[in-house]
């Protein structure tokens, strides 16, 4: 599994591996059923501590994206890909009606916050 550690910002490791697994579900990348690497594989393979592997696990469990069964491994759960997208947008939704509300109080156009939202959204492609 391709994941990228970044020692140079300042989210946890284990935060930074659960995001991009998280992600690559969300984009079907990774499907429900499918095995992933053991934790100790994955802490191998990225060279990193099984612990802390084990807490991106454990996060990702507690968010519903996978299923641990004992001695057969852990798997993408069978979380319905609607459910999940719908999560995602109620976030986005939510952070958007902050920064709306805070241009508003600055005075800052509609104009801008939609060149912001452009510069942005082209710099992460």
């Amino acid at each position: 599994m391709n994941i990228i550690i970044s020692n140079s910002n300042n989210i946890p490791i284990y935060e930074q591996i659960k995001e991009q697994i998280k992600s690559k579900i969300i984009s079907n990348e990774l499907k429900a059923g499918e095995m992933l690497p053991s934790i100790r594989s994955l802490a191998k393979d990225l060279r990193i501590s099984v612990i802390t592997t084990k807490n991106a696990y454990e996060q990702l469990e507690k968010e519903g994206y996978i299923e641990t069964i004992a001695s057969k491994g852990t798997y993408v759960a069978n979380k319905n890909v609607e459910i999940i997208r719908e999560e995602q947008l109620q976030k986005v939704e939510s952070l958007i009606d902050t920064a709306v509300s805070i241009a508003k109080i600055s005075k800052i156009s509609r104009e801008e916050i939609q060149t912001m939202l452009d510069i942005l959204y082209e710099e992460d492609n």
